[in-house]
């Protein structure tokens, strides 16, 4: 009997006030779009820190025979001088740091060079005007400056170069595009929450009297609270199922379909990874509508 009153009330409410209701379900749906934006970005961010930090390397670029660089002064780095330096690598204390030392000749960096230069652009570089270099594979990406600190100071290196600097304006940009994404889904909680506490309070002035009555003949706080309660929440999650199927869609048509066939190098996220940050948003929602249908009952409701 108590719940099929309960929920008369809230379909009586959300009728009464139906177009704030829509738009409490509007305004949440926008917000929490935000919200699942910035969450689904973060992830896309980490994931490709993962997978490209994995495959870069720490080069160590050997002392050429001529070299602005003052470690350089004796001039080309020597056999005695490549074999220390490899040494420190494979058994020193940087070894359990480092997965793979691969050396690479100035024949090597030519012949890469040149299949880079399709248009023979540098047609009077020669081999002789490369270096020499050691390109180091971690077992730990983020220890660059451990394995670089410890061969810096070699004699016959001339710079360690961390190929991540290549990758930090990009990930700089999307963290940036994650931290917009999050301050306007910040702003749009807010006028969702706004919104609810407005709805709320109509509904509860529109039915002043059925409380009253309510109260004189000894019916609960929570039983005259409930119905307000829970249309809030019921508005609220419709905003969230529905911000959830737009970021599936967008998921699953733009990047699934779309980018993952165009791009192969790219490892993207998917549709699956929405139904993981689904249940968050509609926690979201319901505690939100939750906690602004409590604060403003506490006034209009009180006994």
């Amino acid at each position: 009997m108590r719940l099929r009153f309960i929920f008369r009330e809230v379909f009586t409410g959300l009728r009464r006030n139906g177009t704030m209701a829509l738009s409490v379900v509007l305004v949440t749906f926008v917000s929490l779009a935000f919200v699942g934006a910035a969450v689904l970005t973060q992830m896309q961010v980490d994931n490709l820190k993962s997978d490209w930090y994995s495959k870069v390397e720490v080069s160590i670029f050997l002392c050429p025979e001529k070299s602005p660089h003052l470690q350089c002064a004796a001039g080309l780095a020597t056999p005695d001088q490549e074999g220390a330096i490899e040494d420190v690598l494979t058994n020193g204390s940087v070894a359990p740091l480092v997965q793979q030392v691969h050396y690479e000749s100035r024949d090597e960096a030519f012949k890469k060079f040149k299949a880079y230069d399709i248009d023979n652009t540098y047609a009077t570089l020669t081999p002789n005007q490369m270096q020499a270099s050691f390109r180091v594979k971690l077992t730990d990406p983020e220890q660059f400056e451990v394995v670089a600190d410890a061969v810096k100071g070699m004699k016959g290196v001339d710079v360690v170069k961390d190929q991540r600097d290549i990758f930090k304006g990009l990930f700089s940009l999307l963290n940036a595009a994650t931290f917009v994404a999050a301050a306007l889904a910040a702003l749009m909680l807010l006028a969702a929450i706004l919104l609810i506490t407005t709805t709320i309070r109509l509904s509860a002035m529109s039915r002043r009297q059925e409380t009253a009555i309510m109260r004189m003949v000894g019916s609960s706080r929570i039983l005259i609270q409930l119905p307000f309660m829970l249309e809030g929440a019921v508005a609220a999650t419709l905003g969230a199922v529905l911000a959830s199927g737009a970021l599936w869609s967008a998921m699953k048509f733009a990047v699934t379909d779309w980018l993952h066939q165009s791009s192969l190098v790219v490892e993207y996220i998917s549709a699956d990874d929405v139904l993981v940050v689904a249940p968050w948003l509609l926690a979201i929602a319901v505690v939100l509508a939750l906690v602004a249908s409590l604060v403003t009952l506490g006034r209009y409701t009180r006994a």
